[in-house]
């Protein structure tokens, strides 16, 4: 999808500043237990289903909608795994963003995985003991999903 227009028009008047932007990664699993994984375009690499939220809209919503925008599977967000503020990014054309990611736990529904937009080269199902090589975060974000725990997040540092 590349960036949506709510974000150009901000980057019209805010230029290349740094926004705090509220995104939603997706652990999606079907009823065998794999997980949907797909290889970013951008990166070449395998990676979880990710995307920012539109202006009013629900971070569940969001995790649904774009399962469904990148991989045509349909999906229901059970619960969050995790909150993270994640580290500032600059990209190449100067914009600077940190996203403030919220981790769901989803359950597929329906739908076929099949490559359903640009963002992706791949999309498919791996057992949870077959993955391909993924960041320690995404490993880290499967293993909270897979735990049946309380939602995890950052600690402040208490003095």
């Amino acid at each position: 999808m590349g960036t949506p227009d709510f974000i150009r028009d901000i980057r019209a008047t805010s230029g290349h500043q740094l926004l705090l932007l509220p995104g939603v990664t997706a652990v999606v699993f079907d009823d065998e237990g794999r997980l949907l994984l797909g290889r970013r375009a951008d990166t070449g690499k395998w990676a979880l289903v990710a995307g920012i939220c539109e202006p009013g809209e629900e971070p569940a919503e969001t995790a649904e909608r774009e399962v469904f925008e990148e991989t045509a599977v349909r999906c229901v967000a059970e619960r969050v795994v995790l909150t993270k503020a994640l580290k500032p990014v600059q990209y190449a054309n100067g914009d600077r963003c940190q996203f403030l990611d919220i981790t769901f736990r989803c359950r597929a529904t329906g739908g076929e995985a099949k490559v359903n937009d640009e963002e992706s080269l791949e999309v498919g199902w791996f057992a949870a003991d077959a993955l391909p090589p993924l960041s320690e975060f995404h490993l880290f974000r499967i293993k909270q999903a897979i735990a049946d725990g309380p939602t995890w997040f950052q600690p402040t540092a208490r003095t």
